[in-house]
């Protein structure tokens, strides 16, 4: 029998919602969990009538696991929603894409510019033979056009497939063909830390034997020379010249789908995971208005790439359902300076910021002298998202971002779910550092052993439907129901560790595949992590097992550290003994190897899979969807020298 994941992290700290937050909170009590624990569906029924439906539901939910109808029978437009609905109601003047671009450059644009923009794009698509159900793969910088293709795409009842922009030409290639797009829209190129991303050439080198693909609309970004091959090419200029300014939109029943979009996959075939217009906008839309108490007069912003699901869910289809102010930047954190992100806060009044782990504990180690050369206080909620925080990482962003005022909404989901799943509601739940708290009102959540039992520390479970959740993976429903519903059948298996504490708080430990079986014990790395980053000299650490003969795994940590501190031999054996004060001596590494960079995905994820090749003495593996392939290299060096 597999013994289930030890929790042994012990965090104390608790914040309570302050009066004057709570006070104007959406929700101030205990009523929406009592409310759809009483009645789920009725729950999830009061949400979906605050949008609009050309067609109203026969039925909430038709559940035949695992396949799940939302809102059966229904009718709506993603696309009405996010824009018209607004224009129509008041919002016409009111910005919703407030933009800027890594060089400097800014637009912003009013929701009645949005629809204009998203109208005569979707007159284009049309021209170009796009029609309902097609897909549309879209592989761009982030810029208001990405927003306005997906919303186009949304109007017309095509389905979009969003690539992010730093993806290889072969992981490009792959996802076109795995949907059989029709059309690409990309641009000339896109600006990262000053050099400029060549997107058309990728999209050129991937079309390369690819047959589906009719027609390839380029967007002027960056003014540099492109090689437009042919009649298959056009500038988006051409396409939306002479196109009127309104499209109706098509209704679309609610099990249609909005969107396809690709998980990475550090290993096998991407899985193209499928998303509906109703459930997804239902979800999106209440959970960012509760979750980040989204008001008519907040400033938001969701740091996140469009290209990840975070960009799907809150910063396109969440906040614009609601009618929110949304702020777009192009570029990286740290160009040109380390204070990019904190002088868009101050320039342009940001009152929400939701952004990963890996981007704070990056703050974290360049100091915070960056963020205090700047006026914050524009800022009333902050946000955490992509991977568990650990909790030093918590409090500083709350202490040194948020001036110690800020609640800190640690927010747990998937690309699978499609929306937040647990999470604090910042009127009325007491935080604590690294916890996601409390599952959303209408989410049954269970941490479950083995054999499916509620135990304290295991497997994350999901044990009924929800609005956003995938609908299956893309020409594959047999690896759909194996890879989530197999192990529990009728529960979503989420593939996550999770420990519950007495208040009944989820705590997540990471994937439950980086689990380390240390003499018979299995530790979640993402503690030792956390141990490691408690310590004042360490900014990030990424933890592996090593194969032992005689304990089954050896533990190496991976240090990246502060400013102003050395990696030596004193500090490798302090670190040692303060996880063995914070965890326990089983968690005590083996190895400590310090290093300038961890290596990472281009979306901030840790590529524990590489550290792993690297301890073992292995061929590194796919290294595709590196940020930067030399930080694994000068690691591998430094990893055999020190063996060595």
């Amino acid at each position: 029998m597999e013994k289930s994941i030890e929790a042994l992290l012990k965090e104390g700290r608790t914040f309570k919602p302050s009066a004057s937050f709570r006070k104007d909170a959406w929700v101030r009590d205990e009523k929406p969990y009592r409310d759809a624990a009483k009645n789920r569906l009725k729950y999830w029924e009061s949400w979906a009538k605050q949008l609009h439906w050309t067609q109203k539901w026969s039925k909430v939910l038709d559940w035949r696991p695992p396949f799940a109808k939302w809102f059966v029978g229904g009718k709506l437009n993603a696309s009405f929603n996010c824009v018209d609905r607004h224009v129509e109601g008041g919002r016409r003047n009111k910005a919703a894409l407030i933009w800027e671009g890594e060089p400097g450059d800014e637009r912003t644009l009013t929701y009645a510019d949005l629809q204009r923009a998203v109208c005569r794009f979707a007159n284009g698509l049309k021209a170009l033979g796009v029609q309902k159900g097609d897909r549309v793969t879209l592989y761009m910088p982030m810029i208001p056009e990405l927003a306005v293709a997906m919303l186009a795409c949304a109007r017309i009842g095509a389905i979009h497939s969003v690539v992010f922009g730093g993806f290889s030409a072969e992981a490009l290639r792959e996802r076109i063909n795995d949907s059989q797009s029709k059309i690409v829209v990309t641009a000339d190129g896109s600006y990262r830390r000053g050099q400029i991303v060549p997107l058309k050439k990728n999209t050129d080198e991937a079309l390369v034997g690819v047959s589906s693909v009719e027609k390839v609309v380029v967007f002027r970004r960056t003014g540099q020379a492109v090689d437009m091959g042919g009649p298959r090419d056009v500038w988006w200029d051409d396409v939306v010249k002479d196109q009127p300014c309104v499209c109706e939109p098509e209704p679309m029943d609610s099990e249609d789908m909005l969107y396809l979009l690709y998980t990475s996959g550090s290993t096998g075939k991407p899985k193209g995971v499928k998303h509906t217009t109703g459930g997804t906008l239902v979800g999106c839309f209440a959970t960012t208005k509760w979750i980040f108490d989204l008001k008519d007069e907040d400033v938001y912003w969701c740091t996140a790439d469009i290209g990840w699901v975070t960009g799907h869910s809150y910063i396109v289809y969440g906040p614009l359902a609601n009618g929110a102010t949304v702020l777009m930047y192009e570029g990286a954190p740290d160009w040109p300076d380390k204070d990019r992100f904190w002088t868009l806060i101050e320039k342009y009044r940001v009152s929400i910021f939701y952004t990963a782990p890996t981007a704070i504990r990056a703050f974290m180690k360049w100091g915070e002298a960056w963020p205090r050369k700047h006026d914050l206080s524009s800022l009333r909620l902050l946000g955490s998202v992509g991977e568990p925080i650990n909790p030093e990482a918590w409090t500083w962003y709350r202490q040194v971002i948020g001036g110690g005022r800020c609640p800190v909404v640690d927010t747990w989901w998937q690309t699978e779910t499609g929306h937040i799943m647990i999470s604090p509601l910042p009127g009325v739940t007491t935080l604590k550092p690294g916890s996601a708290t409390r599952p959303f009102p209408g989410i049954e959540a269970e941490v479950v052993d083995e054999q499916g039992k509620p135990a304290q520390s295991g497997y994350l479970v999901i044990k009924s439907p929800w609005p956003g959740m995938l609908r299956g993976i893309y020409g594959d429903d047999e690896r759909y129901e194996q890879v989530y519903w197999s192990k529990y059948p009728g529960w979503y298996l989420t593939g996550d560790g999770c420990k519950r504490d007495k208040n009944g708080y989820f705590w997540l430990l990471g994937r439950v595949d980086d689990v380390l079986k240390v003499s018979g014990h299995r530790l979640s790395t993402m503690e030792i992590e956390s141990a490691l980053v408690d310590h004042k000299a360490v900014a990030e650490a990424a933890v592996i097992g090593k194969h032992h003969e005689i304990k089954e795994n050896a533990v190496v940590a991976f240090v990246s550290l502060r400013h102003g501190y050395a990696g030596d031999d004193r500090l490798s054996k302090e670190l040692r003994e303060h996880v063995v004060k914070k965890i326990g001596s089983l968690a005590r590494p083996d190895d400590v190897i310090f290093t300038v960079e961890l290596p990472k995905t281009r979306s901030g994820k840790i590529m524990r899979r590489l550290l792993r090749d690297i301890a073992e003495g292995r061929t590194l593996g796919d290294t595709t969807t590196l940020a930067d392939a030399a930080v694994v290299r000068s690691l591998k060096e430094k990893y055999e020298g020190q063996e060595a």
